[in-house]
């Protein structure tokens, strides 16, 4: 993995995107220490670890809800539809 300066990156940008692009990663690093502050990965790379998968039910119990007895709405008003006529 190719580290560099945050200087260096923004001078060197279309090389960086270039080696993304083939698959490599590459950290940014700031300051005198040059301490890791990003890291720059492959969009497939970052959508692997994003895909987790979600559970249904995850709040089943944990809420309610409750409608006043003088609440109208119609189904169409709900999600923002007009009635067709």
């Amino acid at each position: 993995m190719l580290t560099l300066p945050l200087a260096e990156a923004k001078t060197q940008f279309s090389q960086v995107m270039k080696k993304v692009r083939t698959g490599e990663s590459v950290t940014v690093s700031y300051g005198k220490k040059r301490e890791p502050i990003a890291v720059i990965i492959p969009f497939d790379d970052w959508s692997k670890l994003n895909r987790k998968p979600r559970k249904l039910g995850v709040l089943q119990g944990r809420g309610s809800v409750e409608f006043a007895d003088d609440w109208a709405m119609t189904a169409e008003e709900l999600i923002g539809e007009e009635p067709v006529v």
